[in-house]
């Protein structure tokens, strides 16, 4: 018991001296803590170095975006801007593209692109129809023919532009007859009028000196004396090449003038009339008294030598037909020789050529048969925003317009006030005025529902009565034509 106690007495001695030794050591001084032992807490996670972030959050590395392809605006012409033959008889439409292509890429750059596909003109109908209704490719922008838009409404193959046209500030200002044109016989609107193209007579005065007949029996009194100083008084096309296109030419011109025509006001076919009878018996006199060389029914234009030459008086032809009808020789020589549509400018600037209106039984008024050109936009057009554009492009600025109408569009303008542009204060459009003035030009088949296989049945009537058999009945023949249009034939 002692002994307990006294080692209990020594150990809490023992405890007591540690403690009084402890409390006299110096405190440790603060500065020897390390800072990498500092609370990682006091670093704020914004302050952190941009190296800690992930580099695709770094704006300075990101790319550039790619700038976005111009949409592509496809247009079908005539005329091949690759063409850079100078005696091209389409010389003239294939600088204007050439010319403006380029203008237009570059007035559009980054948003669309222009280009265009050659297409031959006796084709393109067909082709574009076939395409609309094989659901293949189409192009943005065609030119054509209002004659023929029955053949392309039937099957569905050209936008309505009614709507968007009659927005547009240059819609006021078409001439009325050339919008009548491209109206289609529902009284939408297919095509935006660019040029009227009426049928004149191209006339040599030195072998008219008194100017070009204005009855057909003068015409007959002028035949004879040519005929008797060697010359032929007029050559034309009376072929039955190009599905018929004859029937519209300068026959139409003879037969409209005599107050005749091919249709009903019900839209049906109507040949056998008086009219009709009695400018086909007309035309095929001159036949048979040799008036006209026989190549007027051999085809593939050659009839136009005869005027180049001028061992024919006059032509018949389209107004811009004159593109086509080069060299020159006037019936005193002289040549006009460029071998482009300079020298019939220049034939007319001379004196040498003139233009007229076809002759016409009295009281009647000269008729002929007017086409128009137009821009329509195709039935499943892959950029009709880029066609919008190409189409206000031109019609908007009368400068470029009247250059249009000098290149593919081909003719008198259909833009009234573009009248009055330099281009078309020549002598060749002034006296063009003059005989549209002094004539009355309708289209040869509006409103037929089936105008090319009209046109065709036509001019293998006409053709069969003032050449192959010239015993036919007109009147028999006419009818039987007639009928078997209308039957559906």
């Amino acid at each position: 018991m002692k002994n307990k106690n006294f080692y209990l007495l020594s150990f809490g001695m023992l405890i007591i001296f540690s403690m009084i030794l402890a409390s006299c050591q110096p405190a440790s001084p603060p500065a020897t803590q390390p800072p990498a032992e500092q609370p990682a807490a006091t670093q704020p996670p914004a302050e952190k170095p941009a190296a800690t972030q992930p580099p695709a959050e770094q704006p300075a590395t990101q790319e550039p975006a790619a700038p976005a392809e111009p949409s592509k605006l496809v247009t079908w012409y005539q005329y091949d801007q690759n063409n850079d033959d100078p005696v091209s008889d389409e010389r003239a439409g294939n600088q204007w593209l050439r010319d403006n292509i380029p203008a237009f890429n570059q007035k559009f750059a980054g948003k669309i692109e222009w280009e265009n596909v050659p297409k031959a003109w006796d084709k393109m109908t067909a082709e574009l129809v076939a395409s609309v209704i094989s659901g293949g490719e189409v192009p943005d922008i065609i030119e054509i023919v209002a004659a023929w838009i029955p053949t392309y409404t039937n099957n569905g193959a050209l936008e309505d532009l009614t709507d968007w046209m009659k927005s547009r500030p240059w819609f006021g200002d078409l001439e009325p007859s050339a919008l009548a044109a491209c109206t289609g016989a529902d009284g939408k609107i297919y095509c935006v009028p660019t040029a009227e193209r009426p049928y004149v007579v191209f006339v040599w005065n030195e072998l008219y000196p008194n100017g070009f007949p204005k009855t057909p029996e003068q015409f007959e009194v002028e035949a004879e004396r040519l005929k008797a100083e060697g010359h032929y008084a007029w050559t034309y096309f009376g072929s039955t090449q190009y599905a018929g296109d004859g029937s519209k030419r300068g026959l139409y011109s003879v037969i409209s003038s005599f107050g005749g025509g091919y249709v009903a006001p019900d839209g049906s076919m109507l040949l056998n009339t008086p009219e009709n009878v009695a400018a086909i018996s007309f035309i095929r006199d001159t036949v048979k008294k040799g008036y006209a060389p026989d190549t007027v029914f051999a085809g593939g234009f050659i009839e136009e030598d005869s005027f180049k030459d001028a061992s024919a008086g006059a032509i018949p032809t389209g107004l811009m037909g004159f593109r086509y009808i080069n060299p020159l020789t006037a019936p005193d020589g002289t040549k006009f020789d460029t071998g482009t549509e300079q020298d019939m400018y220049n034939a007319i600037d001379a004196g040498q050529v003139g233009l007229a209106p076809m002759f016409a039984p009295e009281g009647k008024t000269p008729g002929c048969n007017i086409d128009v050109m137009g821009i329509s936009i195709p039935t499943g057009s892959a950029n009709v925003d880029a066609a919008h554009d190409f189409i206000d492009w031109i019609m908007s600025d009368n400068a470029r317009y009247a250059k249009y109408v000098m290149g593919p569009g081909g003719g008198a303008p259909a833009l009234l006030s573009a009248q009055s542009q330099p281009e078309f204060q020549t002598a060749f459009y002034q006296q063009a005025n003059a005989v549209i003035n002094a004539s009355r030009c309708v289209p040869a088949g509006k409103n037929l529902e089936r105008p090319d296989q009209a046109a065709e049945m036509i001019m293998n009537t006409i053709f069969k009565l003032i050449k192959e058999d010239q015993s036919l009945d007109i009147a028999t023949e006419l009818q039987k034509t007639q009928d078997e249009y209308n039957s559906g034939g």
